[in-house]
């Protein structure tokens, strides 16, 4: 008997955070050497923070396309139940009207 398989939204997110922790600890690293320019004040924080995030964000988007792909497969078929039973609901309204 084998393991059921992970949810693949679960895994996609976890991934995506794996991702973006990792360019948060080399954005980190890089502006601590001065290899990237630091925030101005007390904004080093939100400064590491946002190019990591935009550092992240094309990364995973070519990176994870795989399981993108499965988490959609995954999710499709419940959006369509989702939507036949308010198409059914909407028709059933109608007909009391």
């Amino acid at each position: 008997m084998s393991a059921a398989k992970p949810s693949a939204t679960i895994r996609y997110t976890l991934m995506r955070l794996s991702i973006f922790v990792g360019c948060l600890a080399v954005v980190a690293v890089a502006v601590t050497y001065g290899l990237l320019p630091s925030g101005l004040g007390g904004s080093n924080v939100m400064w590491i923070i946002l190019l990591a995030l935009l550092l992240s964000a094309p990364l995973s988007y070519v990176l994870l396309r795989k399981q993108r792909d499965e988490m959609s497969a995954q999710i499709a078929p419940r959006i369509d139940r989702a939507k036949a039973r308010l198409a059914a609901n909407q028709d059933q309204e109608d007909g009391v009207a």
